[in-house]
């Protein structure tokens, strides 16, 4: 009796070929989506930046004040009841200062991607992103 082997299927040089070459696609594909990932993260900070500095200028004009509490900007209830100026900071960004002045600057930063320095002027703020 004569055992028939079946040629259907892959050979094991095969198989490591494919795996190679999905490494190597691996291999190019994760650092860019990092970059992707850092500067992407880097513009919601740099947004985050000129809308509380917008917020403070706000809260000057209609409280005839040079000076503001960061907690009087940013909603920090769980229920977003409070009649705040922001929602809230995105995901895992943080500000250095618990208050903020008219002309004065405040630092933004996030722990896995650095910070911005943001400026606030009278009608206008300036970001500048500071390198990790």
């Amino acid at each position: 009796m004569k055992i028939q082997r079946s040629t259907k299927g892959f050979t094991l040089v095969e198989i490591m070929i494919v795996v190679v070459i999905i490494g190597l696609l691996a291999a190019m594909a994760i650092p860019a989506f990092q970059k992707v990932r850092r500067s992407s993260t880097k513009s919601t900070m740099a947004n985050d930046g000129k809308q509380l500095a917008g917020a403070a200028q706000a809260y000057f004009l209609e409280n005839s004040v040079t000076t503001v509490a960061l907690t009087e900007l940013v909603n920090t209830s769980l229920t977003g009841t409070d009649s705040k100026f922001l929602r809230s900071l995105s995901k895992g960004v943080a500000c250095n200062d618990a208050s903020l002045t008219s002309g004065g600057s405040f630092l933004l930063s996030h722990p896995n991607y650095g910070s911005i320095y943001v400026l606030v002027d009278t009608g206008k703020t300036t970001v500048e992103t500071i390198t990790q």
